[in-house]
């Protein structure tokens, strides 16, 4: 399944919608205003919550937490000592750990599980505008790999939406 995400909208209390490869509104982010760190509700459209994405404060680096139904699902820290890319570990219960790893300054990165490839965000899927794609493999959990892409586009463009 191919998303559409609005690049320079993951920003401290803004709300978007993460559109379907059919131009379809697929899933609402509630961007938390007023909060000590940043907080985002990331919702379907009828508004149930998915997951929850909580800066975790008080860390070597930037570091999220994704929780689902209150629980802890994954940790989001970025790499910080990587050379001529950023890489992100997506850290899950169990073996199936994520990395994301690319050129985050053009929005083209890939998720990778033990070396495979699961997903893929990139910005020239749309060259004309100012959105990006991101394509997730059957069978994978679109919700971890979109609500990990907008931890990725916080750490990485959060300072352009000041």
């Amino acid at each position: 399944m191919r998303y559409q995400m609005k690049q320079k909208l993951f920003s401290f209390g803004d709300d978007f919608v993460i559109k379907d490869e059919n131009g379809r509104d697929a899933f609402f982010v509630d961007g938390r205003a007023f909060s000590i760190g940043k907080k985002l509700s990331f919702q379907d459209m009828a508004r149930n919550e998915l997951a929850f994405i909580q800066q975790k404060l008080l860390s070597f680096g930037p570091t999220y937490e994704i929780y689902y139904a209150g629980d802890l699902h994954a940790v989001v820290k970025k790499q910080l000592f990587t050379f001529f890319n950023c890489k992100f570990a997506i850290d899950v219960p169990g073996p199936d750990d994520l990395e994301a790893s690319g050129d985050f300054l053009d929005h083209e990165y890939t998720f990778t599980r033990s070396g495979l490839a699961v997903a893929s965000a990139s910005k020239a899927w749309f060259l004309m505008t100012d959105t990006y794609g991101v394509d997730v493999s059957p069978g994978e959990d679109d919700v971890l790999i979109l609500a990990s892409t907008v931890v990725i586009d916080m750490c990485c463009h959060g300072d352009r939406h000041r």
